[in-house]
């Protein structure tokens, strides 16, 4: 229980956790839901913050439940949904269907990304 308790942190509905590992995209996507979850996917400010914790602890950017849809820089999340709370960076989502995919900055702004990157995996159940 206490390896646990600086991994898992509770927001609002959700608890969300780490395995510390960086992996691309579709390996975090299957990570998350192999563990009964989905990966962390922000949906208020509080939520982004809770992400941003974890993200800082690790010292390293990760990527976020949001995908570009079939309109060129029309980000949904990864249910489909629209987005109802965004924090892109200044300037971002700038990847004009390029960089599908999105990752959270150490200062908790997004940043659209190609999604083969290796980047930490925040998984919420």
């Amino acid at each position: 229980v206490l390896v646990l308790k600086e991994k898992i942190r509770e927001v609002g509905e959700k608890m969300l956790a780490s395995n510390g590992k960086r992996v691309d995209f579709a390996s975090a996507l299957q990570s998350c839901e192999e563990a009964g979850g989905a990966l962390a996917t922000p949906t208020n400010e509080e939520e982004n913050k809770a992400i941003l914790g974890i993200v800082k602890q690790y010292n390293q950017y990760a990527y976020l439940g949001i995908k570009e849809g079939e309109i060129s820089g029309q980000f949904k999340y990864i249910n489909g949904m629209p987005l109802n709370y965004t924090n892109w960076h200044r300037y971002e989502p700038n990847g004009k269907g390029r960089e599908k995919c999105v990752e959270m900055y150490a200062d908790g702004s997004w940043n659209d990304r190609k999604c083969n990157q290796y980047r930490l995996t925040i998984c919420e159940f």
